[in-house]
């Protein structure tokens, strides 16, 4: 006698089996990536900021609001979202580009590599825009179009170019019936005044259709009055950051109308219903005690995941946390794909998130590591950050924090400088020297304390959290391999007799004297902008 089924019982076992055949089948994978932005969209509150295609990302999709960078520097970024390693794993400790010359080391795989290997060249991968990770032959994507085949402004702010390159990539995919991996990177909102200031600060004036500026043909400038935006508590509240922010403004206006300008590229190619879309930033925005920083507003990232499943989570926000080292295997999670053996990487897919929100622990924890950005700006630090409190280890505290040149130039870090030197007040929460002059380690309470003006390392109360994090923080290096762990008053000894059972031997810095900092009063030997 043939088994006989109510409906409602048929119609679940439909639904389970369609959910189950979703997901058996791999999804393409679309990594919008932008240039030193923050939260500057609707979607994070911001209600002078214009981005309604981020917005419509972020309600077709899920926001985190727990996001965190690994590292606070472009190109050590960008190499974390490909590799899945922290900087002092990958090797690359600052910026690629030029003088600074930093690449990964010559081991290490990066997502394109890995997606052709394991794939069999099954999958397409492609990247449009800013690259700004090297070697080349650690990162070889089959499709690519950046800054070393065009100027930078061509290739990461002209939404135009992007969009014809972004088409011709996904009818290539099409054509070919190959699953795809494609990162865009646009070069919105970086600052570009210290070199060429005529386009503004931001190069928000670039391509506008202004006198002498050139036109986007996409771009349809949104113009921002300085004298209504409302400036973050994080910032100093002048009129000079109030310009800056307009410049901000209206080159995330851009970005924003590049990211609608590719996901309708995207919905016609009609690969969108196989697609999952991420939308992040590399790091913090470029102002004081951001990108560079390991402060909340250099590390905390923007962060979207929009999947085409029907039963993915959509118009709400996750409070767990993330990584930026999530993204890579993410990527690998939705293209059904395991990492070659033997392959480091620090992060957990997001993908089961995107079902289900994990329930919140006190300790869950994200880590951060910047050595340097520019090649002069050494400066290693490391980071432990849980729900509530954060541990920072500034390793090369005997010397000031240094400053970059985009950052220098600004005319926020300007008016701080300024006001130092003419001792006048500081405009700004922190003061120069408080800003320069950081010590050994940092330890705050994020949710009493926003803003980390209360350092809370040699209050007795906080002595059992201080052990427990620097435990759980050295623990990570030791993971990872860090080759700063010993930093900085022992030496990692790993070679010889030490190979099977690594240590740090003491350079004796318990037992000397340091001289206080010597404090220059003489600034007629320097210029001053």
């Amino acid at each position: 006698m043939p088994l006989r089924l109510p409906l409602a019982s048929l119609l679940l076992l439909l639904l389970l089996l369609g959910s189950a055949r979703c997901a058996q089948s791999p999804q393409n994978v679309l990594l919008l990536l932008a240039d030193d932005a923050g939260f500057e969209m609707g979607a994070y509150l911001n209600k002078y900021c214009q981005t309604p295609n981020l917005d419509a990302l972020a309600s077709n999709g899920l926001l985190f609001n727990n996001a965190f960078t690994s590292v606070s520097s472009c190109s050590p970024s960008r190499a974390q979202l490909l590799t899945g390693q922290a900087s002092h794993a990958s090797g690359m400790y600052g910026l690629h580009q030029g003088v600074h010359n930093f690449n990964v080391l010559p081991e290490v795989s990066s997502l394109p590599n890995v997606l052709r290997e394991q794939s069999q060249g099954r999958i397409l991968s492609g990247i449009i825009g800013k690259k700004h990770v090297g070697a080349a032959s650690n990162f070889r994507f089959d499709f690519e179009q950046t800054e070393e085949q065009h100027s930078i402004n061509q290739i990461g702010r002209n939404i135009t170019k992007i969009k014809e390159y972004a088409r011709e990539f996904l009818a290539r995919a099409k054509r070919e019936a190959r699953p795809f991996f494609l990162l865009v990177g646009f070069h919105d909102p970086h600052r570009c005044g210290h070199i060429t200031p005529q386009y503004g600060e931001f190069c928000e004036r670039w391509g506008s259709g202004e006198e002498g500026m050139g036109t986007i043909p996409d771009w349809k400038p949104i113009y921002y009055d300085w004298r209504n935006l409302e400036v973050p508590a994080w910032l100093p509240d002048t009129d000079v950051v109030r310009q800056e922010l307009a410049a901000q403004y209206m080159t995330i206006s851009r970005l924003d109308q590049g990211v609608g300008l590719v996901l309708r590229e995207l919905q016609a190619s009609g690969l969108a219903e196989d697609t999952l879309i991420i939308y992040t930033s590399d790091n913090g925005p470029p102002f004081p005690g951001g990108r560079t920083n390991l402060y909340e507003r250099g590390i905390r990232s923007p962060l979207i995941l929009s999947s085409p499943r029907p039963d993915a989570r959509r118009h709400e926000t996750s409070a767990a946390m993330a990584s930026l080292l999530d993204i890579y295997p993410s990527v690998l999670d939705a293209l059904q794909l395991s990492p070659p053996n033997g392959t480091r990487f620090s992060g957990q897919s997001l993908l089961p998130v995107l079902h289900k929100e994990p329930e919140p622990v006190e300790s869950d924890a994200v880590f951060g590591s910047q050595s340097y950005h520019e090649v002069t700006m050494a400066y290693p630090m490391r980071m432990v950050r849980n729900r509530r409190y954060k541990l920072i280890h500034n390793l090369n505290y005997w010397a000031d924090f240094p400053i970059d040149q985009d950052f220098y130039t600004s005319p926020t870090f300007q008016q701080i400088l300024n006001a130092t030197i003419n001792k006048q007040p500081s405009p700004w929460y922190r003061t120069l020297q408080q800003y320069y002059q950081r010590p050994e380690w940092e330890l705050y309470d994020i949710k009493a304390d926003a803003l980390e003006r209360f350092n809370l390392v040699d209050k007795p109360k906080y002595s059992a959290t201080l052990k427990q994090l620097r435990q759980k923080l050295l623990k990570w290096q030791v993971d990872t391999e860090d080759p700063w762990r010993c930093a900085p008053h022992a030496v990692l000894q790993a070679q010889g007799v030490f190979k099977k059972e690594p240590v740090c031997l003491t350079l004796g810095h318990e037992a000397l004297q340091r001289p206080k900092r010597r404090k220059l009063t003489q600034y007629e030997q320097y210029i001053v902008v």
